[in-house]
């Protein structure tokens, strides 16, 4: 009978060995886990940043839908700046600090002087441009441009026709306040009677065109930043509705600039 070897593989561990084995199996594991748990934190993490800077950006826009809103009901209805929420008195000085307005401004005055490179004054009649000069009394971004299309206006032969909102009192230093912004040159400058300050706006200047009207001239265009002077009957052939940051208290600005101008004619 011949012989039967058996030969087997493998290799052996001590006991220290393999507890220090399961022991580093086990740290890998725990180091692994912590890294996903990690990861899965980092990672909600930056959902909740990427949720919050998007509900801000929805919230910015909310709020800038609303004043836009509030500023065109505002004007149709002759709300005061006085009853603006801050919020929206904070985006109007955004608005002009940033340059909005100024950009605006220089779209619509374009519009304007485009419209009259087409048309030229009637030498039969005598055709007036309206403008409501009480923003351009407070508002410093806007007189340099405005100025400039004025100026371009009254080169053509346009009879300039200003509208003011204050009392004829106020005549003498307004007129000298438009001379020192370099405005010259007006056919008249219409202003308040007492009987007016009692009237709306609205009805003020709609009383005034339509005398206009009856004394033989003709409106070509009425310039305004507000609606007021905008709405009712002899409005023209053209209007154009200048940028208005509503929500700037230009009102206080312009009273409390022309009280300053008052006292030092006193």
């Amino acid at each position: 009978m011949g012989s039967r070897y058996v030969s087997e593989s493998g290799f052996y561990m001590t006991s220290f060995a393999a507890t220090i084995f399961i022991a580093g199996l086990v740290t890998i594991g725990v180091v692994l886990v912590t890294s996903v748990v990690s990861l899965a934190v980092m990672l909600q993490s930056c959902e909740n940043k990427s949720k919050g800077v998007v509900a801000t950006i929805d919230k910015a826009n909310d709020n800038h839908h609303y004043c836009e809103i509030l500023a065109l009901h505002g004007e149709l209805n002759g709300l005061k700046p006085d009853n603006v929420p801050p919020l929206c008195r904070n985006l109007a000085v955004q608005y002009i600090e940033t340059g909005g307005y100024t950009r605006d401004l220089d779209f619509v005055m374009r519009m304007i002087e485009n419209f009259f490179d087409t048309v030229s004054p009637s030498k039969n009649r005598t055709d007036a441009v309206l403008i409501d000069i009480d923003n351009i009394l407070v508002s410093d971004p806007s007189v340099r441009r405005i100025l400039e299309s004025y100026t371009k206006l009254h080169s053509r032969g346009w009879l300039l026709i200003l509208l003011s909102r204050k009392h004829e009192k106020q005549r003498h230093v307004t007129t000298k306040h438009l001379n020192s912004l370099g405005f010259s040159g007006w056919s008249s400058l219409i202003m308040r009677s007492d009987l007016e300050m009692e009237m709306e706006t609205r009805e003020y200047f709609c009383r005034r065109r339509t005398e206009m009207k009856e004394q033989g001239n003709e409106i070509m265009s009425v310039i305004s930043s507000q609606m007021d002077a905008l709405m009712g009957l002899s409005l023209g052939i053209q209007l154009f509705k200048l940028p208005n940051p509503l929500y700037y208290n230009f009102e206080n600005n312009y009273e409390s600039r022309i009280h300053g101008l008052v006292q030092i004619e006193n």
